[in-house]
């Protein structure tokens, strides 16, 4: 019997193309007679009909048919879905990815054609199969063809059939890379949006911080939408404990300061918003400690205004930070380069410091610093005089306590090791707490000279912010 399929080609195809491509031709064929069924009548219904069966039976189709249809569709996406046949070309294509998925590779170099339950692999994507990154990616490069309305389709059939969100946000990843250097700016800011639209619906824990700071590099010099900006904003908050300082120091396009601190404000209200009251203390100091960083890192511009400067010291909980030297550095550094402060915005950027979390010798530098406004010198004191005191008079108390239990004790002869061994810790402790009382006493009269004394420079050297160096 004559085969049925070159007699389903239109007469204006060559018959070169139906040689190298019989699949795709036949997938031709339905349009061109569903396009035309309304003028030649009913008697093709049949002939269509079983040409529609043989494209049923996908699972005999090669990989490499599979991709040349959706390639093929890509440029006709409407007749192919009213048809409902660009739906059955990709969930065949992802029912095979997810069998290859579950399926130890070969080491063959062959393509990924399948025919029924035959399986085979390209490595091309990888040069690795270490930690299953063979069996995982050797798809990426195929499928990077696709143009960003079928990559939508994919991952939508990828996520509803319980497809792993870590390869299905690394393929994201990889295929906005791919178009980058190869797209126009519009066709650039249509795959970034579905990128980042496809991203917002996976596990967050499955996304990569560092690669959604990667996205973020290209969004910020093109005209994206701002829900999909607002959604890659909120995806990176939620990870912010995971950045490093060099993720953070985006420089700050179109304005006339040097980093883009809105930019981490939003950041760290997505971090508070997003995480709530799952957020745990260990998170916490971690993003507390990198946002120390970067206020010391951005402190030096002159163009940065005290209320942005003030809006990060202020933006996390005290409880997020076991010390504020480090703040206390950071406004330091701003106090210097912007000379021109009045008191009431050194008192507002001041307003936020926790004298009691900062070391003895942050706190003389402080009670020294005349950038600072008085009112924060005399906090200073304050404060170290509170420590010691409290120091103190713990030292006397465990004193106390001690030689009561020493008398009570003294008559029993089954506890003379102990009562030893307690007496030489008193007498330690005895002299420790005499040196803390010369300690005091000097310190009382150091600081009764302070208030007339002249500026002295600080003794801890400390690494300069980058724009200092």
């Amino acid at each position: 019997m004559e085969d049925p399929i070159p007699l389903l080609i239109p007469r204006y195809m060559p018959t070169r193309m139906l040689e190298d491509k019989p699949r795709v031709w036949l997938v031709s064929a339905v349009e061109s007679m569903e396009m035309n069924i309304s003028v030649s009548g009913a008697g093709n219904c049949n002939l269509l009909q079983k040409t529609k069966d043989s494209i049923d039976e996908l699972s005999f189709w090669t990989w490499s048919d599979l991709l040349v249809a959706l390639k093929h569709y890509q440029d006709s996406p409407r007749t192919a879905t009213s048809s409902g046949i660009l739906e059955k070309c990709l969930d065949s294509l992802v029912g095979r990815l997810a069998m290859a998925s579950e399926v130890t590779p070969c080491a063959s170099t062959s393509s990924p054609d399948s025919s029924g339950l035959r399986i085979s692999f390209n490595t091309r994507s990888t040069q690795s199969s270490k930690n299953g990154l063979f069996r995982a990616t050797w798809w990426f490069e195929d499928l990077s063809a696709l143009n960003p309305n079928l990559i939508e389709m994919l991952v939508k059939s990828m996520v509803s059939r319980g497809y792993n969100h870590v390869i299905v946000s690394g393929f994201l990843f990889y295929y906005q890379k791919s178009k980058f250097y190869t797209a126009s700016s519009d066709e650039k800011r249509e795959v970034l949006e579905i990128v980042i639209d496809m991203l917002y619906t996976l596990d967050p824990s499955s996304i990569s911080c560092k690669s959604l700071f990667g996205v973020l590099r290209p969004v910020l010099r093109s005209n994206i939408s701002k829900s999909c900006r607002n959604k890659l904003e909120s995806m990176i908050g939620s990870q912010l404990d995971q950045a490093t300082i060099d993720n953070l120091l985006i420089p700050s396009y179109g304005r006339s300061y040097l980093y883009d601190v809105n930019l981490v404000l939003r950041f760290l209200k997505a971090f508070l918003r997003d995480g709530g009251s799952e957020l745990s203390l260990i998170q916490m100091k971690k993003v507390a400690s990198l946002i120390d960083l970067y206020i010391t890192e951005v402190a030096p511009d002159r163009c940065l205004k005290s209320s942005k400067f003030s809006a990060l010291v202020m933006v996390l909980p005290d409880s997020s930070r076991d010390s504020w030297d480090e703040l206390y550095h950071a406004m330091d550094i701003y106090l210097e380069v912007h000379t021109g402060l009045s008191e009431v915005e050194k008192m507002e950027i001041c307003g936020g410091l926790n004298y009691k979390k900062l070391s003895s010798e942050a706190c003389m530098h402080l009670s020294q610093n005349t950038k600072f406004p008085s009112t924060s010198a005399v906090q200073a004191l304050i404060s170290q005089q509170w420590k010691l005191k409290n120091l103190l008079e713990g030292m006397h108390n465990a004193k106390h306590y001690t030689d009561f239990t020493a008398k009570e004790d003294r008559g029993r002869e089954q506890v003379v090791v102990y009562n030893e061994k307690l007496r030489a810790q008193l007498q330690g402790m005895q002299w420790r707490v005499m040196e803390l009382e010369k300690l005091c006493k000097k310190m009382q009269t150091q600081m009764a000279k302070i208030m007339k004394a002249k500026v002295l420079t600080h003794s801890n050297a400390r690494p300069l912010p980058r724009l200092c160096s």
